[in-house]
């Protein structure tokens, strides 16, 4: 009895000792891992390669290293590199089942950086979110909404629901509708529309700039306004045509329709975005 507590406690002491081992590779290991992949980052050919793929090759770097990582600590603990390869190789159907969602995030993440739908730093609208694109990792894509949140999308989503994207075209087309009674002249309308935008910067004149009747309704007339321009001016320039037009049909005593004034009373002019 003596010789089996004395065998037990010789196997637990070493044990223990291949344990507390394997902790500090553990810890180590955790620290290099972490300075390899911020002196990866700073690489000057990283820094050059597009920001989707750097942020890709960071996260799958990461899981790699991290795998090596666990089955050196497993081998200091006693448990053959070997014996762990083939419960991994036996159980792969198993895994392959469970984690297929997994790895069709993966799957995901490669043709998205391969076809390049979008890009990083890119607005996209997909599958009811829209947002920036904050970073393409291994298995999601991290969007930031305009009012900051985060949403993080999966790969698989991505690359089998329709994308929109904002900004792979240098330029965009601004719609606006704007409503008057039918009380009014078409013709006086659209010359007042016309002349606003004749003291409107932010537009490319040179393409298609559309002032038109679209819609007669019962005691409606719906006026359309097309321009072009470019995206980083879409926003400031949907703003101004809306306060400038409202401000000079109001200015022109232009009533909106009956539909559209508020029950307190209000003649606001109500325009909207197509």
């Amino acid at each position: 009895m003596e010789k089996i507590i004395q065998s037990l406690l010789d196997a637990l002491s070493g044990f223990g000792l291949n344990l507390v081992y394997a902790l500090v590779v553990l810890f180590i290991g955790n620290r290099i891992i972490t300075l390899l992949m911020k002196r990866f980052m700073k690489l000057r050919g990283v820094q050059r390669m597009d920001r989707g793929l750097a942020t890709f090759l960071h996260s799958f770097g990461n899981i790699v290293f991290y795998i090596v990582l666990v089955i050196i600590c497993c081998g200091i603990v006693g448990i053959p590199a070997s014996s762990f390869v083939t419960v991994l190789a036996s159980a792969g159907v198993a895994i392959g089942l469970a984690v297929q969602g997994v790895l069709g995030n993966f799957a995901g993440g490669l043709m998205i950086l391969f076809f390049k739908p979008f890009a990083v730093g890119d607005y996209i609208e997909a599958s009811g979110f829209s947002g920036t694109v904050s970073a393409i990792q291994t298995f999601y894509t991290v969007l930031l909404t305009p009012d900051n949140k985060r949403v993080t999308m999966p790969n698989s989503l991505l690359t089998n629901a329709a994308v929109v994207d904002y900004s792979a075209e240098e330029y965009r087309r601004l719609d606006l509708v704007f409503y008057a009674a039918v009380t009014h002249s078409g013709d006086e309308v659209k010359r007042i529309i016309q002349e606003v935008l004749d003291h409107t910067e932010g537009f490319d004149r040179d393409r298609e700039v559309l002032v038109r009747m679209s819609c007669q309704m019962k005691g409606q007339l719906d006026f359309a306004v097309r321009v072009w321009c470019k995206n980083e001016d879409y926003w400031t320039l949907y703003y101004d045509l809306n306060e400038n037009i409202h401000r000079a049909l109001e200015e022109h005593h232009i009533q909106p329709p009956a539909s559209l004034i508020t029950l307190g009373g209000s003649s606001k002019l109500i325009s909207v975005e197509e």
